[in-house]
């Protein structure tokens, strides 16, 4: 029945749906609610982004115009087209971005008195400090390139700042050189001495290029208070000395992104390490998908760029400002003072219960722990791992790895674990684009700590995030078990919002067994209790569900669906929910990126209504409800609504049951649901602030952070009083040994 709405004219196109959400994070930027340094970051965001999406995204779709592939996506755009749109997009996106950096974020960061200065700003004592900075620290190791017949032009690194420049011999010593020549008796040099000497002519013009060392911040902190100048400003103030006996003539500042998609075949897997490492090394030299330049650039050397790197038209964005605004993403780190100007400290929540003080797996005996990271302390996931490893009663420990931290407490507690003769079976995806490098040197080293290593399925990502723990408990084996949205990265779950469960329920037990023999053998497991994994488990499961809906809606009867995801563009889910909204299902969407869904057609009756959060936070929680018939069902995955997801990656989608997690987890959707601060709401084909119409503004990120500190203060005060009746309580037992009798029989109360 869904198949009906497989049209075109039904579908936004992915690739331009993601930059709209590119242009939801430049409205961060924009937004004065925000402090100012918290949207000079949220600017030095969308550089980020857009880098990623060019390396990725627009690559692949380069490849296929390469290939002459004609097949269109859902929206009828073939991938010659989307190159065309998606590049036509950005270069107004690119127009935009800089218009917020030299009209709003650098005015405004000068009435703070904190400058991005230029060189002509400088002052005498600055200019000696670069002059000093540039001779002492930046002038041993920078290494200029020639171009010319013996020295071919060299490769310039993705994503690498360089400086392209136009110089040629200097007469006055060009001339010298001649009369010593012609002194020594040359007489090519003598036969030539006689003909006008034309310093403008082209063949004495030549091209050179310096890369800006990495090893050095962007930003150069000057003297006096936060002052700064960009170091590729400094390098172009003192090129001469790079190149004695020359002239400068101009110089400019560029970028390239080049193609970095892995592309690993996995017929066999046996040398996937190898296959993975040899791949890194080759996608250096990938195809360039956007040269970046100075929009003052002369044209010659432009000119130079563009012939020797091979980029044609559209994918020259010539930018009214520095080159690569990622700095930004630095600047409040190298700010001194201005509290103001950042985002207020909070204090996440540490469930008392599972810190290192107490015995988590007695906790979760008990029952479940639902957690929302970042409000919620992701330490407690990781004390979970690190009990494991101490614990002399755990057996095993079995976990999938996709991301984590470049110092990951987890790996270390996984590794002690293995050095305590406990089983240790760690699945870690080495094919996770951008982090391949650092995930092969962890398996490397998880491998030389004793622990298991596997790399996961033939043809497929392994995106699930859980963690087993099998334990001898009193009355048997037990297992012990944590299921998550999101990485088990320490870092990002600072500024990331994801949700875990910590559970020993006995199917979802049997379910993780079931699910880590498929991963490390050829076990199929003929079904799953509770948890669902794709490719297809999810999808099917998800089907199911929205035809319950559908049903349900059919007899009569209010029904509703809820989904939280990063991304929506799956064809035939997208279908699906349009056949549920045509029969009178209510549908409610968080989807803070890509949404290929438009909710404007006429056949859904007003049934679809789409938010998009963008705030302090990164969303990033998968969350799955459906109520009707007096039911409420509410699922957490790792996986989004995407094709990739749901055919191409082993993902996990679990059920909350327990009443108290249940409710709290449907609180937390309700809550987001209710944002009208930082939500925007889908019209059409595009999003729109949301207009509150006089109700109280309620940002639900910023209430779950209040939330935190709240239940912080109130856990600190209480940990006080019993530390303090501790300490009565021992001074008393010391003169009452009655007190102390009843307490070692436990008949004390507070």
């Amino acid at each position: 029945m869904y198949k009906e709405f497989y049209k075109p004219q039904n579908y936004v196109n992915r690739e331009l749906s993601w930059i709209d959400f590119n242009g939801r994070v430049l409205q961060e930027a924009t937004d004065t609610s925000n402090p100012l340094l918290e949207r000079a970051n949220f600017l030095g965001i969308t550089q980020s982004n857009v880098d990623e999406f060019f390396m990725v995204r627009v690559a692949s779709l380069h490849k296929l115009a390469a290939a002459n592939v004609t097949t269109t996506d859902a929206s009828g755009m073939t991938p010659e087209e989307q190159l065309t749109a998606v590049n036509k997009k950005e270069h107004e996106m690119v127009k935009e971005r800089y218009e917020v950096y030299n009209k709003q974020i650098i005015p405004d960061l000068k009435q703070h008195h904190i400058k991005i200065m230029q060189l002509a700003d400088l002052d005498d004592r600055q200019k000696e400090f670069i002059r000093r900075y540039f001779s002492d620290e930046l002038m041993p190791v920078l290494t200029p390139m020639a171009d010319d017949t013996s020295r071919p032009f060299p490769f310039i690194a993705n994503n690498s700042l360089n400086i392209a420049i136009q110089l040629r011999r200097d007469p006055k010593q060009k001339k010298a050189v001649q009369e010593q020549e012609i002194l020594e008796g040359d007489q090519e040099v003598k036969s030539r001495q006689l003909e006008p000497h034309d310093d403008s002519r082209e063949s004495d013009i030549k091209f050179a290029t310096v890369r800006v060392p990495s090893i050095y911040k962007r930003l150069v902190r000057l003297p006096g208070e936060n002052n700064f100048i960009l170091i590729d400003e400094v390098i172009k103030r003192f090129l001469g000395q790079l190149f004695p006996g020359y002239q400068i003539l101009a110089s400019a500042t560029y970028r390239v992104m080049r193609d970095m998609d892995l592309d690993v075949a996995e017929e066999d897997t046996s040398d996937l390490l190898r296959a993975v490492k040899h791949q890194l090394r080759e996608r250096e030299h990938g195809e360039v998908m956007r040269l970046e330049v100075e929009n003052s650039i002369d044209e010659w050397l432009e000119d130079q760029l563009i012939d020797n790197l091979h980029v044609n038209e559209r994918s020259i964005y010539r930018v009214n400002g520095p080159v690569d605004l990622t700095f930004l993403k630095k600047l409040s780190g190298m700010v001194d003072g201005h509290d103001d100007l950042r985002f207020p400290p909070f204090h996440a929540y540490q469930n008392p219960a599972l810190d290192m003080e107490h015995n988590i797996f007695a906790a979760i005996r008990k029952h479940d722990y639902l957690m929302q990271h970042p409000y919620d302390s992701f330490q407690s996931v990781v004390n979970f791992i690190h009990q494991a490893a101490l614990d002399p009663e755990v057996l095993a420990i079995k976990m999938t790895l996709y991301r984590v931290s470049g110092n990951s407490p987890i790996i270390k507690y996984l590794g002690m674990a293995a050095q305590r003769g406990k089983q240790v079976t760690v699945l870690v995806e080495v094919k996770a684009r951008f982090d391949e490098q650092n995930n092969v040197r962890w398996a490397q080293r998880l491998e030389q700590m004793g622990c298991h290593v596997i790399y996961g399925l033939v043809g497929l990502k392994t995106h699930c995030k859980v963690a087993l723990v099998i334990r001898r408990d009193e009355d048997g084996l037990r297992r012990y078990m944590h299921l998550g949205t999101g990485n088990y990265n320490d870092v990002t779950a600072h500024f990331y919002t994801d949700m875990g469960l910590l559970t020993c329920d006995q199917e979802i037990g049997m379910d993780m067994t079931n699910l880590f023999n498929m991963l490390s053998g050829f076990a199929r497991p003929p079904y799953f209790n509770k948890i669902r994994v794709s490719p297809n488990g999810i999808r099917n499961f998800i089907n199911q569900k929205i035809d319950q809906q559908i049903k349900i809606a059919e007899s009569g009867n209010p029904t509703l669906i809820r989904m939280k995801m990063n991304s929506l563009s799956d064809k035939q889910i997208i279908a699906h929910l349009y056949e549920a909204a045509s029969k009178g299902v209510k549908i409610q969407l968080i989807i803070r990126g890509i949404t290929c869904l438009r909710n404007d057609l006429p056949e859904l009756h007003g049934n679809i209504e789409v938010h998009s959060i963008v705030g302090r936070f990164l969303e990033h929680s998968r969350i799955y409800y459906f109520e009707g018939n007096g039911n409420e069902e509410i699922y957490l995955s790792s996986a989004d609504m995407m094709t990739r997801n749901l055919n191409r990656r082993v993902e996990e989608l679990y059920p909350v049951e327990q009443a108290d997690t249940k409710a709290k987890a449907i609180s937390i959707l309700d809550d987001m649901w209710k944002d009208n601060v930082k939500a925007r709401i889908l019209v059409g084909d595009h999003y729109e602030r949301i207009d509150n119409h006089g109700e109280e503004p309620f940002n639900a990120q910023e209430f779950f952070v209040q939330r935190a500190n709240v239940e912080s203060k109130q856990t600190k005060r209480q940990e006080k009083s019993k530390r303090h009746f501790s300490n009565v309580f021992e001074t008393l037992s010391r003169h009452v040994p009655s007190l102390h009798l009843d307490s070692r029989k436990g008949e004390h109360h507070e």
